[in-house]
């Protein structure tokens, strides 16, 4: 990849990596990097775990409906029921941010 940066990695980012990895013009990259998103976004929506070796585990989680607190007002509510995305970065993955 390029210089590091400060702030976000973005597509357009990985995209750039790709272009200048394996000479492909930006915009097949950006597809490829488009194509490699829907689809894990798609097995997401399917209620798949998404599993990257070396990278971590996308997973979706069912939340059951709860009481909570508005913090302005202090009162009760009802939380809805829903979907929770997790991401549980591997232990490689781990090690390598922490080095």
């Amino acid at each position: 990849m390029k210089d590091k940066k400060i702030g976000a990695l973005t597509r357009s980012d990985i995209a750039d990596a790709i272009t200048e990895e394996f000479d492909v013009t930006k915009f097949h990259a950006s597809e490829m990097v488009e194509d490699v998103l829907d689809e894990i976004a798609a097995a997401l929506v399917e209620g798949d775990t998404v599993k990257i070796a070396g990278f971590g585990t996308f997973s979706v989680r069912q939340k059951k409906e709860r009481m909570g607190r508005n913090p302005k007002t202090m009162e009760a509510a009802v939380i809805l029921p829903r979907k929770s995305l997790t991401f549980k970065a591997s232990s490689l993955l781990k090690k390598i941010v922490n080095s």
